[in-house]
């Protein structure tokens, strides 16, 4: 395969007259994905669109074949020239083995099958992250991918994935972390229960976000009780986090309501907390560089 740099065009696709269908066998594969038991025992699963497959291609060693409309590979032919370069296989497909292999009512055509890249919980701590989002029994794939991209975005090194939640590989919350999945460590830990012991052990300390707490937020923050690294957790936006898991956490913080509402989602009390402890994390309290959102 080559690309054009003047044009910015894809000239050429390997086995050009070739166009996988919905039952081409890889697409048929690719298609069992969308099953959270086919994505574990093949530790494989999909990216949908040009953000997330963007942002796959520029993780090492992540995607295996990059899928797309002929329409799509010359619109987004700076993607399908990047998984060239990487000898990636670029496959092209009609809009039925599209629509297979996608689950949003109007995809874009483009799809990276990538192979799963989650870490040993001790391998993400032994980097020596500042800051780790911890996601407990929280089952909404939106919720999830939403949280995961709040703590890439507010500088966390790593996000687990605990006890009874939603599959980090699902697709829909794949969706919503708009690429940041590819940006962090990422953790699944079957037991929640011994998380806790383990990133204390790494010298973090475990803040547990409650609804109840009984530590308020600025004032935690006011007396420089989020100026070390922490870890926090969060549990289920109908739930909350289960009461053993908050017990063991080294305080319960609430984030202060100052009007009439009678909560935060979960997305958003995860946005003020992780974003209070990117502030508090800052060296010597100075502003770093940053891009807008």
């Amino acid at each position: 395969m080559t690309v054009n740099p003047q044009a910015g065009r894809l000239d050429h696709v390997q086995d050009a007259d070739q166009l996988f269908t919905p039952r081409t066998p890889r697409i048929v594969a690719a298609r069992r994905l969308h099953r959270r038991r086919d994505r574990d025992g093949s530790r494989r699963f999909l990216a949908e669109g040009p953000q997330a497959v963007r942002e796959a291609l520029a993780a090492p060693d992540v995607v295996v074949e990059l899928f797309g409309t002929p329409a799509a590979l010359d619109r987004y032919a700076d993607l399908a020239g990047t998984a060239a370069r990487a000898n990636v296989p670029v496959s092209r497909l009609t809009d039925e083995a599209l629509a297979a292999v996608t689950e949003t009512m109007a995809p874009q055509g483009i799809v990276a099958l990538c192979v799963q890249f989650d870490l040993p919980l001790r391998t993400a701590l032994d980097r020596r992250p500042r800051l780790v989002a911890a996601l407990a029994e929280i089952r909404d794939p939106g919720n999830a991918g939403t949280v995961l991209r709040t703590a890439d975005a507010a500088g966390a090194g790593a996000v687990i994935f605990a006890g009874e939640a939603v599959d980090p590989y699902n697709g829909k919350c794949v969706r919503a972390t708009a690429g940041s999945l590819f940006h962090l460590d990422l953790v699944r830990a079957a037991d929640p229960a011994p998380v806790v012991a383990e990133l204390r052990t790494a010298g973090l300390t475990v803040l547990a976000a409650s609804g109840h707490g009984e530590t308020d937020l600025d004032d935690l923050a006011d007396a420089g009780g989020l100026a070390r690294p922490t870890a926090w957790l969060f549990g289920s936006e109908a739930h909350g986090l289960p009461a053993e898991l908050a017990e063991a956490a080294d305080a319960r913080v609430r984030v202060p309501l100052h009007g009439r509402a009678e909560s935060l989602n979960l997305a958003a009390a995860a946005a003020v907390c992780l974003y209070a402890s990117a502030r508090a994390l800052r060296p010597g309290g100075a502003r770093p560089a940053a891009r807008s959102a």
